[in-house]
């Protein structure tokens, strides 16, 4: 049986990295892509202290890059001939409220987040549907079912993928290729520290809402996050799924979220948000 292949973008830290080392765990080659292949180092160790360096093959990839993508998914099949799990993961959070955040930075944050998952989710279909075979599996968050204040940005990025992912699903189903959502809760990664980006009039002074940003920025500092390994394995479980669900949820307050926004009346909700966030 040949050697099954997962490509990993965004894995030179957080759910990524994690999900590299979990997938080559699990028996498959595994091309780890990075927008700065500086920041391996940590891929690497992690990936020799679970034993699993040989099974690695990390390559640079800026998933905003668009015209480099083709050639890098067209290398990828010349060397190993075959791509069955894509796991699009590369992303970072943009975070301020809405008043304050200026258009490109909101374009920044799609060209990412969506257009990028988009542009590399449509280089590789023609390898799986020569296949039949495949899984593409969307790193989402509960931000892409539930929203909150201050991340509207990173929010609605995570909506359009979700709607997006759900089309797909159902457009290539016949094709024997499978569309999963991951949408973990609060998780301690990358995404909250390094990878985060504050609007730039978000912490000015000169801000409507300076005050309300600062005490936002406390509410965040103090939220529990969970060790993300068990992102990491939920994803390498549903890589090996051959009927996997259109979602899965991973954290308690990922669930908590959901069924309070499903459940609970919006009038009471909304108020429970904003005493919550502290910004009202």
């Amino acid at each position: 049986m040949a050697e099954k292949i997962a490509l990993v973008t965004g894995s030179s830290s957080g759910i990524g990295l994690l999900t590299a080392v979990e997938l080559a765990r699990a028996g498959f080659r595994v091309v780890a892509s990075m927008r700065d292949l500086g920041r391996g180092q940590r891929l690497e160790e992690a990936a020799a202290n679970a034993g699993v360096g040989a099974r690695l093959d990390m390559r640079r990839l800026d998933v905003t890059e668009f015209d480099g993508i083709g050639e890098f998914i067209a290398q990828l099949e010349r060397d190993y001939g075959r791509l069955d799990v894509l796991v699009n993961n590369a992303g970072f959070a943009t975070a301020g409220f809405a008043e304050d955040l200026l258009l490109p930075e909101l374009r920044q944050q799609f060209e990412t987040n969506f257009y990028g998952t988009v542009a590399v989710t449509k280089a590789v279909l023609p390898i799986m549907r020569r296949q039949h075979s495949g899984h593409i599996i969307m790193v989402s968050s509960i931000g892409g079912r539930v929203s909150a204040p201050v991340l509207g940005a990173y929010d609605s990025s995570k909506f359009a993928l979700e709607g997006w992912s759900e089309s797909l699903r159902i457009e290539i189903r016949a094709l024997g290729v499978q569309v999963v959502l991951v949408e973990p809760g609060s998780f301690q990664t990358d995404i909250w520290e390094r990878n985060v980006h504050i609007g730039s009039f978000t912490m000015d002074a000169r801000s409507p809402n300076h005050e309300r940003s600062l005490r936002f920025a406390e509410v965040v500092k103090k939220v529990r996050k969970a060790d993300p390994r068990p992102v990491a394995e939920l994803i390498a479980r549903v890589a090996q799924n051959p009927h996997p669900r259109l979602r899965y949820r991973v954290g308690f307050d990922a669930h908590l979220q959901f069924w309070m926004h499903a459940l609970v009346p919006w009038k009471i909700y909304e108020k429970i948000v904003v005493k919550a966030t502290k910004i009202g």
